[in-house]
């Protein structure tokens, strides 16, 4: 079993080998990373990867843990503001847009079909849409369906959008008005 790291300057190096792994990951999937890139970038060695991740399954596991923490820190989940919620996953898909990549790597090469994430993570959004819908502030539907819904158009302009991916170095104007025109079509679909 990996061991997690017992000192500040392990914790440093599992850090550089996690930012190095996400970014071979996002760029070339699981099958076409390469562990002794990975070591040098993250001025490492082998070694240490598999000390502290068993496997390079196990890195891009711990990869993917990772990121999706990350985003659900930069973006809380608020069941009775799902247009802001969308906005902020679009804003959070410019800043880390490795996090979409590595999503559609996993897609890609583990999950074809169904869901991308456990089943228990989404359960208390889930519970939080039947709520609101109950008390007639959202339109009826299934949870998993208005969160896929929502997710979709949040990412209409993300890397793994099949029409344009919009990047940070655009101007700030081309961000604001995709931002309202999300806001106001998520705000349509999930009204009651």
């Amino acid at each position: 079993m990996p061991e997690l790291p017992t000192t500040p300057k392990g914790a440093a190096t599992r850090r550089r080998i996690l930012d190095a792994a996400a970014e071979e990951f996002a760029q070339r999937g699981i099958a076409g990373a390469r562990i002794d890139r990975i070591t040098a970038t993250a001025r490492t060695n082998k070694a240490q990867v598999y000390g502290y991740f068993g496997s390079k399954d196990g890195l891009f596991d711990a990869v993917i843990a990772d990121h999706a923490d990350r985003l659900m820190s930069a973006v809380a989940f608020d069941a009775e503001d799902l247009p802001g919620w969308a906005v902020g996953m679009y804003d959070e898909n410019l800043r880390h847009p490795e996090l979409v990549r590595l999503m559609a790597w996993l897609r890609l090469e583990r999950r074809p079909a169904g869901r991308l994430a456990d089943a228990t993570d989404d359960e208390p959004k889930f519970a939080a849409i039947a709520a609101a819908q109950a008390a007639g502030r959202l339109r009826q539907g299934d949870p998993l369906d208005l969160i896929a819904l929502v997710i979709a158009m949040a990412c209409a302009w993300s890397p793994a959008s099949g029409f344009y991916a919009a990047t940070a170095d655009e101007p700030a104007t081309d961000h604001d008005r995709r931002r309202a025109l999300l806001r106001e079509c998520v705000a349509r679909a999930v009204a009651p």
